[in-house]
């Protein structure tokens, strides 16, 4: 028995040891070779690709073609996988790949679009960016030909698995642009808002509605100042002549839907808490004397994150190869998108322009009404291959304002079933249905990504400038800075002027009254160059006064990160007499103040509570110095209590899906209401005959928040920590959500205990209606220093490697979590010190 238990032993070590070579070697087969010689005989030349020690590369050639056929390489070799799941949502063919589960994504995205409108976008290129961005795909193409998916990624082995073998298709220039399109919709604006609104009218009067949606707050500063406006046809900045007399769109709040639906469901990113902060000082105010500029983007995480690290650089820059360029890029996207050149850097926050806006409209048949008349919907037909499933076929309706999303959203329906009864009453004719359409600016082909060619090529102001006007959608506040000393901030994009109404609510389709009239031109824009107090500050706050003409947005930021972070500048300059480091601009990327807190700690402090267990959390407060840090009892005590204070203030008087998620704009909402310790919005109305005051509701937010934490930390308050319950995880998009814990172990990672939170520069975001969790975060950060941009400093979320158990898979995360950065090379003496692998891509001879 002993021999044959020797044997089975033995036995079972092979089976464990097969399934661990064979385990390893799957998992070890995609990987890259980063050094060596590869021959492609698309290259005109030579291009050497260097690595450093966390596989970040810099590419080096002789021509632009080269070397954006070398980026798109160099992608392919490191994030292909996820290359190949953006093109498939951006096309609506996600159901090829995972299955029936993304079918519902698939006719979203299909109804809008995306794809068709890059393939028009592809029409309107000039000679030469076409020429680039197919040279990015011949790059792709040849690092994918010849390859299984298992040795491109080993996602496909896992889907393998569980379907039928599957072969990437070859990548196209629509490929790229399409990505940007899915960037427009992430960062789409008020949509959501527009909806909110009208789904808050369930229970809610419009104005009532409209006080959860106050206006910007009177003392915090806008991004270019009140004083700018719109003068003989261009846009002024200081004091100029008087805005009396100056043509206004109008901004009449509409009263038009009375219930609705919520947006389109979130695709690549979307989630409470997107947006950014950048700012830009001048050598008035830093240590070097010469501009430093700073940006951190705030989107949802995921494994890997979305941003790719890469320098791009011709070896001699001329006007036949202008390209020296370092920062971040997407990955199936040709350029740099955020980052600087020899001459120049440019940061990019969410602007919040108003650029998509819902029209309800009044269908019969095949037809809808518009201007009294009977016009024929457009129509097209739609089929989705499933993988391992029957294809499904759809009918896209469409009226002159756009895809109408009813037809696939119950809620969305809800808005015209609302409007129809409505009408009903009002002796509206039989047989109508009410739909909703959404026009968007993105849905007009006008290719953005001529400008982020323009954008690496620029070396001044007025060549930024050339490059921010073709920068069409996302609408992103621009901010800039160059070695010879100067900053600005300039504002792109395509902004509709509405003749009727201010975009806030959705509108009448039948109504001509409330069509756009065109956009505003770039020309007009807000914009500032080398302002009097020396820096720019944009954290998705209100852009300009209310002086300017033109709204170009209400549902901004409420602006307590840009108020920080001016403090922040300011106070460094004036404490000290002393200018910003590197290192400065970097830790006030960090900065963990909750400003909110200071401003409710206070009136929570006056409340008496009525034993000694509940005045605990009191005193963990008064102790507390508003600072959201990771290990801070204080940060997760108030969180709790801020999260128990929204629920027991509205959600007796929202639907649930309206339920407050604790940004900003709850911010200032709150602020409000803490001097109207009476209002109406502290009593719950599910208590008929009990009026409840504001300092009820703040002691049963106390109470709730120290029962809670007692149960899922500990009954000591000194044991409390933030980071315990406001987790990170690292997610990935299609397998990291498949419910079977081996295959979400193989690409998740985390979760980690961080800090920051909500309305904060270290802006980590999380929804109250929901929990704790982390929602979206500074996705990478960087800090660029005009004066020696070898000391500029950068790091990503995850790591430069798309492949699970790569060493660059997530090897940044700690050091990101911690708050540092990592040293940015950019001169060739730079990266060449900074080099551990060199790969040649050379011609067929």
């Amino acid at each position: 028995m002993r021999r044959i238990g020797m044997v089975i032993a033995g036995l079972l070590a092979l089976v464990v040891l097969g399934v661990a070579v064979f385990s390893f070697v799957t998992v070890r087969r995609s990987f890259p070779d980063t050094t060596g010689e590869v021959q492609i005989s698309a290259l005109k030349g030579d291009v050497t690709v260097q690595r450093d020690g966390r596989g970040v590369p810099q590419i080096y050639a002789d021509t632009p073609e080269d070397l954006f056929l070398a980026q798109g390489y160099v992608h392919a070799q490191d994030r292909f996988y996820e290359m190949d799941f953006r093109r498939h949502v951006t096309a609506g063919r996600l159901a090829e790949l995972v299955g029936d589960a993304a079918l519902d994504t698939d006719k979203y995205v299909r109804t809008l679009g995306w794809r068709r409108v890059a393939e028009q976008e592809l029409a309107l290129l000039d000679d030469d960016t076409l020429r680039l961005v197919n040279a990015y795909a011949r790059g792709v193409n040849r690092y994918i030909d010849g390859r299984s998916s298992a040795e491109l990624s080993l996602e496909y082995a896992v889907l393998g698995l569980t379907g039928p073998s599957y072969r990437p298709e070859r990548w196209t220039a629509v490929d790229s642009l399409a990505w940007i399109k899915a960037m427009a919709w992430d960062l789409r604006s008020n949509m959501t808002d527009e909806i909110d609104r009208v789904l808050s009218t369930e229970k809610l009067t419009v104005d009532q509605v409209e006080e959860l949606y106050p206006d910007y707050p009177k003392g915090h500063a806008t991004i270019v100042g009140d004083e700018g406006t719109v003068v003989d046809g261009s846009f002024t900045s200081g004091r100029g002549p008087s805005t009396t007399g100056l043509a206004r769109t109008a901004v009449a709040a509409l009263e038009a839907a009375r219930d609705g639906a919520e947006a389109l469901p979130a695709l690549l990113g979307t989630g409470d808490g997107i947006g950014s902060n950048s700012w830009v000082v001048s050598g008035d105010r830093t240590a070097t004397g010469r501009p430093m500029l700073a940006n951190d983007p705030h989107l949802a995480p995921s494994m890997p994150g979305i941003w790719y690290q890469v320098g791009l650089h011709c070896r001699t820059v001329d006007e036949a190869c202008p390209y020296d360029v370092s920062g971040f890029s997407f990955s199936g996207l040709p350029g740099v998108v955020v980052g600087h050149n020899a001459k120049i850097a440019w940061g990019v926050t969410t602007m919040y322009a108003d650029v998509a806006d819902l029209y309800v409209e009044r269908v019969t048949g095949d037809t809808y009404e518009y201007a009294g008349q009977q016009v024929p919907l457009e129509t097209r037909e739609e089929t989705f291959e499933v993988a391992g499933g029957e294809p499904e076929t759809i009918t896209v309706r469409s009226t002159r304002h756009g895809p109408i999303l009813s037809d696939l959203d119950d809620d969305a329906a809800d808005v015209a079933t609302t409007r129809r009864a409505q009408d009903a009453a009002a002796g509206t004719a039989a047989g109508t249905s009410y739909e909703v359409a959404l026009r968007w600016t993105a849905l007009d082909p006008k290719p953005t990504i001529r400008a982020v060619f323009s954008l690496g090529r620029a070396q001044d102001w007025e060549q930024f400038r050339v490059a921010a006007k073709q920068f069409t959608v996302p609408s992103q506040n621009l901010v800039y800075a160059d070695v010879d000393g100067n900053i600005g901030y300039q504002s792109p994009g395509t902004i509709p002027i509405r003749t009727t109404g201010d975009g806030r609510w959705p509108v009448p389709g039948w109504d001509p009254a409330y069509e756009w009239s065109g956009s505003v031109p770039f020309d007009q824009l807000p914009t500032v160059y080398n302002p009097d107090e020396g820096f720019v500050v944009t954290a998705n706050n209100k852009v300009i006064g209310d002086q300017y003409p033109v709204n170009l947005g209400a549902d901004t930021a409420a602006g307590y990160r840009s108020e920080r972070i001016r403090d922040l500048i300011s106070g460094r300059s004036a404490s000290t007499g002393e200018g910003l480091t590197v290192d400065d601009m970097a830790r006030l990327q960090t900065d963990t103040y909750n400003a909110n807190a200071a401003r409710l700690v206070p009136e929570l402090l006056t409340v008496p509570l009525d034993t000694t267990y509940y005045s605990q959390g009191q005193e963990v407060l008064a102790k507390w110095d508003f600072m959201q840090d990771a290990d801070s009892p204080g940060a997760a005590y108030f969180a709790s209590v801020w999260r128990h204070l929204l629920a027991r203030t509205f959600h007796d008087e929202l639907p649930e899906g309206q339920w407050p998620d604790g940004g900003e704009r709850w911010f200032a909402v709150v602020d409000r209401l803490l001097d109207r310790p009476a209002s109406r919005w502290w009593d719950d109305v599910t208590t008929p005959g009990v009026r409840e005051t504001r300092d009820q509701v703040l002691a049963d937010a106390m109470r709730d928040a120290r029962d809670e934490l007692t149960m899922i930390q500990s009954r000591d308050p000194g044991e409390w920590r933030w980071g315990t319950m406001h987790r990170l995880e690292l997610v990935n998009p299609t397998l990291g959500d498949s419910g079977v814990g081996l295959v979400d172990r193989l690409f998740n990672r985390g979760p980690y205990k961080i800090g920051g939170g909500n309305g904060i520069v270290d802006a980590t975001s999380w929804d109250a209606a929901k929990g704790y969790e982390v929602t979206a975060v500074p996705s990478m950060r960087m800090v660029v220093d005009l004066d020696d941009l070898d000391r500029s400093r950068w790091i990503n979320l995850t790591g430069a490697s798309g492949h699970a158990f790569h060493e660059h898979y997530v090897d940044q995360q700690d050091t990101w979590r911690a708050g540092r950065t990592l040293p940015w090379a950019f001169s060739r003496e730079a990266v060449d010190e900074a080099t551990d692998d060199t790969l040649t891509l050379t011609p067929v001879p």
